[in-house]
């Protein structure tokens, strides 16, 4: 005959289990994660993504490239720019490296959406503000840094090739730190996209259609009718409010001086209120 358990067995069992506990200290303190964690995980993955390092890269030597070959081109050929400022020749560059930005932006979020590791991400860090904060402040410093900098030596270098006046201190200040702010703005406006859109490809071609399709749309506006508002989409197109940094604007109207910045810190605002609201409604 087999014999019944007696009722001391659960409590000794209990009573191992809380010794086994005791007998092991797990060396990793136990704490409450942060921001400060959030951001360090988003800034090692977005530095160890080859597709990072190559998008950056890319984007680098068209900043460099681009403005150089204009400003030696410039020079061999002995053309006379009269009143046209320098730092103004390193906009071609920006203009197509603001596409590897968009191309970023997006990948940052949306690729982790494709591959299944946003899963990974928000199971380690539950709150979902917190990644996207996090996404958005590693990606917005990373571009302004990598921008800032890179104009600056494209404008330093375009300086000593085509000599001529010198420019000022504001001049140096939008052409260098604004453009920075704004592009950086503009790989935000392209994460919130991508973090609404939750697909890659679909987001970077809303994005390149945001960037030229308002241009493009007002060059085949012919009727007299629609003037008002052709001359509203040529005025506050992206490369137009991006030439205004350089005071070179293409229509000789709309925005100005700093005002492209706010007006493109305010629509990336909106999208990423959008996608804060998006991530914590829907499922993954």
């Amino acid at each position: 005959m087999t014999t019944p358990p007696t009722p001391q067995a659960p409590y000794q069992q209990q009573d191992w289990q809380a010794a086994s506990a005791a007998l092991y200290a797990s060396p990793i303190p136990l704490r409450r994660a942060t921001l400060g964690d959030a951001l360090a995980s988003e800034w090692t993955k977005i530095r160890s993504v080859r597709s990072t390092m190559w998008t950056l890269g890319v984007m680098i030597v068209l900043l460099l490239g681009l403005g150089l070959l204009v400003a030696t081109t410039t020079n061999a050929t002995d053309t006379d720019i009269g009143d046209v400022p320098v730092l103004s020749f390193g906009f071609f560059g920006v203009l197509l490296g603001s596409i590897c930005v968009i191309t970023l932006g997006v990948m940052t979020i949306a690729s982790e959406y494709g591959t299944g590791l946003i899963r990974t991400t928000l199971t380690a860090c539950p709150s979902r503000a917190r990644v996207l904060t996090a996404k958005a402040i590693v990606f917005f410093l990373l571009t302004f840094v990598i921008t800032t900098v890179t104009t600056a030596l494209v404008g330093a270098l375009q300086t000593a090739i085509l000599g001529g006046v010198t420019p000022t201190g504001d001049e140096w200040l939008r052409a260098t730190v604004g453009v920075g702010l704004y592009i950086a703005a503009l790989g935000l406006l392209s994460l919130a996209v991508g973090a609404l859109i939750r697909h890659s490809a679909g987001a970077i071609t809303i994005m390149i259609g945001v960037v030229l399709l308002p241009l493009v749309a007002a060059m085949f506006m012919f009727s007299e009718s629609l003037g008002d508002l052709q001359q509203a989409l040529f005025a506050y197109s992206i490369p137009s409010q991006l030439s205004a940094f350089y005071d070179t604007s293409v229509t000789g109207s709309g925005p100005s001086g700093w005002e492209p910045l706010w007006i493109m810190l305010g629509v990336a605002g909106v999208a990423l209120i959008g996608a804060y609201l998006s991530l914590e409604k829907r499922d993954v």
